[in-house]
Order: structure tokens, then sequence, then C-alpha cells
């Protein structure tokens, strides 16, 4: 495989986690095609992996992702597009939302336009107080595809996102978090420990749960609720095919404190 130079990669199958790092912090993380191509390459490779349950993705220096790269952007644009935009953000949120790891977006500084659209993707966003997120892409005459309909799939209420479709304002961590852009808003300075920890409990989770899991809410968030209960069925089966949830009731119960904690595995998940 090509060395990867823009996107960097940290694999720890013993966790149960991979760490994605944007590696153009020069350039805010802006997206160029061949960070694009990097990106995808390795998130088909970790989908892949079975010993990996969670994917996290960050960016270096002092931003998430500035979104497209123009520069780059506009040389592309020159040529013919061709049709289902392989090679692009459309393509990197597919996967995100495809994949069967959990995917976590640890947030820091800028989140803007395609960065906004990565997010999206994701599972979960822990966002830095001081983040900032918005579409700019309307001042300057777009009005910022893959973003746009991420933005508006992502249940926030249609106001909301037109405000920040049209405005081209950028919200707050805390804004973005009130309208449920983000998960959780954390302070600058506990931004990794508080990703670092989300990370070690969701891989010390069954894989084969977390995929369910992720199967049901994104066949069921459009459904009619007769319907999506209806599937919820079809894929709680699924997953008892290949796990049993009850198979270990003594051993759960006596691991609980109150709370989240990766203090338990299932039998099966222990000598892996």
């Amino acid at each position: 495989m090509v060395e990867m130079t823009t996107v960097v990669k940290k694999i720890d199958e013993e966790a149960g986690v991979a760490w994605l790092t944007f590696n153009r912090p020069e350039k805010k993380n802006a997206m160029s095609q061949k960070f694009m191509a990097e990106l995808i390459a390795a998130l088909k490779e970790l989908a892949d992996n079975d010993k990996i349950k969670c994917i996290v993705t960050m960016g270096s220096g002092d931003s998430y992702s500035s979104g497209l790269d123009l520069y780059d952007l506009r040389e592309s644009w020159k040529r013919k597009r061709t049709w289902d935009q392989r090679g692009s953000t459309y393509e990197i949120v597919r996967l995100l939302r495809n994949i069967p790891q959990v995917t976590v977006a640890a947030v820091r500084g800028w989140c803007l336009g395609g960065g906004l659209a990565l997010i999206n993707g994701h599972d979960l966003c822990i966002a830095a107080e001081s983040s900032k997120f918005g579409m700019p892409e309307v001042i300057r005459g777009s009005y910022g595809a893959v973003a746009t309909s991420t933005l508006f799939h992502s249940g926030i209420p249609f106001k909301k996102a037109f405000y920040i479709q049209l405005t081209g304002r950028n919200l707050t961590a805390a804004e973005a978090e009130r309208v449920g852009l983000v998960s959780q808003v954390v302070p600058d300075d506990q931004l990794m420990p508080a990703v670092e920890q989300l990370a070690k409990e969701l891989g010390s989770r069954n894989a084969v749960t977390l995929e369910s899991a992720k199967i049901a809410a994104y066949m069921q968030k459009d459904l009619d609720f007769v319907t999506a209960l209806k599937t919820d069925d079809l894929v709680s089966h699924r997953m008892r095919y290949y796990t049993n949830p009850l198979s270990d009731v003594e051993g759960y119960l006596h691991s609980q404190k109150g709370g989240g904690t990766t203090a338990y595995a299932k039998p099966e998940d222990r000598n892996k």
C-alpha cells in the first residue's frame, strides 16, 4: 500500500480502536483530492478489520477541517464530472455510515463546509469548547453540496439548518451542541482525555452488538413507527444469530456499578 501522508493511521487492535489524524495542519486540514483518496482507503481497510470496533478522526494543528481545498477543487472542476462522485466527500460520508465500526469525530478549532459534512457522517462527535462550526459556501456562491444533504438529514430543525446553510455564519460549540450537531462539548484541555475514554469504552464492547445498533438506527430513523418496530425485530434476530446477549447475565450484573464501564467483556470477547 502507498504510504499515507495526509491521513495518519494509528491502530490499536488490543483496545479495539483506530485513530485517523488529518495531517495538513498548514492548510487547516483542507480536503484535497489526495486527502480524500487516503481517507477513503483508510476507512475501507478498517471496515474489514474485525478487531477494530471504534474509529476516531481528528485534525492535527488547530483545526479539525476547514473544508474542501478550494484551489484543488478549482482544478478538478475543470474536468468533466463523473456520476456518483467517487473519491469525494460523498463517498466518505457513505463509508462512515456503512462501515460496521462506531465512528467518533474529535473536533478542535475550525470545522467548516466539507468538514461539517464529515462530522455529520460520524455516529458521535465530541467538540472542544473553542470549536467553530459552519457552512461558508454560500458566501462564495455555492450552497454546500454534501454538507447540505447531511445537514438536513441530521435531524436538526429546518429553521436551524437553513440558518447554518444560508447565512454562512459560524456556530460556537455550545450552539452546535444545542441544535444537535455534536454529541458533547468539553473544555479544550479535556478533549483528548474525553475522546480517549469514550473510545476505550466503545472498544471494549461486543463488535456484533455495536454493528447491529448502528444498522438498526440508520435503517429505522426515517421509517414510520410500526415499520421501525418490525425492522428492529429483524435486526435483533440478526444480532442473536451471531451473539447471545443473555449468555452471561450473572457476570454482567456483577460488573455493573451504575453507568458506563469497561470492566465487563462478554465471554466470547475476553480472549480476542
